[in-house]
């Protein structure tokens, strides 16, 4: 039995109707995903869409030991626990809605192709539908449903296909692995994540990996060709890709520093080992 729900910042909730207090003591029926939203299933068709976008992270604590402190957003309370909503940083972006009936969610699907759960000719036409670059059509969530940042560079890497290569211009053979290896990467992180967790909570989660071939791993060698992992920086976000795996051993320019060193930049990968 759900308890109560209770805010420790106001910015977080971006709903009114019904109000926030409506949900204290209903029942978690289930758990559902809505490309990177989580929706609790409540009683009385009640739903919680909660989306932790980059810096959100949940924390289970016992009922005599609640977390405090800034980060902490929200608060759930039950009878057994306390699962903590908390935010890094300033930047406040997680979001929280309360929503009644299943109409109430369709506003929060976006329309994105759920890979494993579709066959190659979908997922080929899905691609193709739009030309954008690789790393901007993976992480769409109006082409495909809950390809993060993260999960993007691997699976491209895993492809050998360049982050910037458009969709359009793959060949048959290209798209096909693409496929396989988007649904590899997803399956193979499901299941390395939810062995690492066991029967605990599943609080260390992070963008970052130790055993990830390239995302996070800027100038370190390449687990396939040993190059050095190359980078492309923008906004709060990067794209880390193998220059000699997926490219060719060209550098794609970044918009930062290609600009800066001008004539100093590396445009092959040998010129900077």
């Amino acid at each position: 039995m759900d308890e109560s729900v209770r805010l420790g910042s106001p910015f977080l909730l971006r709903s009114v109707a019904p109000p926030l207090k409506t949900a204290e003591g209903k029942r978690v029926t289930g758990v559902r995903r809505m490309g990177k939203r989580l929706v609790l299933e409540l009683e009385d068709d009640l739903f919680l869409v909660i989306h932790l976008m980059i810096a959100g992270r949940f924390r289970w604590r016992p009922l005599d030991k609640p977390m405090g402190g800034k980060l902490v957003l929200a608060r759930f309370h039950f009878p057994d626990g306390i699962l903590h909503l908390t935010e890094a940083g300033t930047k406040r972006r997680a979001m929280l809605h309360l929503v009644q009936g299943e109409a109430g969610l369709q506003p929060f699907e976006r329309g994105g192709l759920e890979v494993l759960e579709a066959d190659l000719a979908a997922f080929a036409e899905r691609l193709r539908s739009e030309n954008h670059t690789m790393k901007r059509a993976l992480t769409d969530p109006r082409l495909f449903s809950g390809i993060g940042n993260a999960y993007s560079d691997e699976i491209l890497h895993r492809a050998r296909i360049s982050p910037l290569a458009l969709t359009r211009k793959l060949a048959d053979e290209d798209v096909a692995r693409l496929y396989e290896a988007t649904r590899e990467t997803l399956v193979e992180w499901t299941e390395r994540l939810g062995r690492e967790v066991g029967d605990g909570f599943p609080e260390k989660v992070t963008a970052f990996h130790p055993a990830m071939a390239v995302h996070g791993r800027f100038g370190q060698p390449c687990p396939v060709c040993g190059a050095p992992v190359q980078r492309i920086r923008y906004a709060d976000n990067e794209t880390d890709y193998c220059a000699r795996c997926q490219n060719g051993g060209r550098i794609l320019a970044d918009r930062a520093m290609s600009r800066l060193l001008k004539d100093d930049w590396p445009r092959n990968i040998d010129d900077v080992e």
